[in-house]
């Protein structure tokens, strides 16, 4: 059975993408009969710094080897997957720093893979979503889901809640709902489904 990691982004605290993660995470298993693997990652566990190897991603593991214990750790566990979801959030209108800086930790983990981008913010970090979606798709030549799901945060108190307690307001999941988000994220989903198909 093909495994397929569901990505948290951000790594501030306290974050909301945990519970946007696992919201998604309930759409996509209330579709059961895909029969595939999908297991929370979050980038925050593996506490990357800024790149710091003294070797180019994209020479290992054929001319050199990553030489940081936090370097091997998000390789291999990105190795073991065979398609992903990133869930990400907008920053200053493009992705985070943190979810770049892990995509870039690597090179030859990602190639021909497919994923499916989901992002959120106050206006559902469509801009987020497009900048990973061309880094992955141009450079990282990996297999993006056409469909595209951007999340909005619901207006008033939940946008407080989302940034200033890392919580995912009732309003706003009713709002997802209602707007068709679920059915996207399972249709960007089934898209990730058929690339491993093919």
């Amino acid at each position: 059975m093909s495994k397929i990691a569901l990505i948290t982004g951000s790594t501030r605290t306290p974050r909301v993408g945990t519970d946007v993660a696992a919201w998604v995470l309930d759409v996509i298993k209330s579709r059961p009969e895909d029969k595939l693997q999908v297991e929370p990652l979050s980038i925050a566990d593996f506490n990357l710094p800024i790149y710091d190897e003294p070797v180019m991603p994209a020479m290992v593991p054929a001319m050199k080897q990553f030489t940081k214990e936090h370097s091997k750790k998000w390789s291999e566990a990105i190795q073991s997957f065979q398609g992903y979801v990133f869930v990400i959030p907008e920053y200053n209108g493009s992705m985070s720093g943190a979810t770049k800086n892990a995509v870039d930790y690597l090179y030859n983990e990602w190639p021909g893979k497919p994923v499916a981008i989901v992002s959120y913010g106050t206006q559902g970090g469509e801009r987020a979503n497009k900048h990973l979606s061309e880094s992955l798709e141009l450079v990282m030549k990996m297999k993006v889901a056409p469909t595209k799901v951007t999340l909005a945060f619901a207006p008033g108190t939940d946008v407080f809640a989302a940034i200033n307690e890392g919580v995912l307001g009732e309003d706003t999941r009713k709002a997802w709902t209602e707007a068709g988000h679920k059915e996207k994220i399972l249709k960007a989903f089934g898209e990730v489904k058929e690339i491993l198909e093919q």
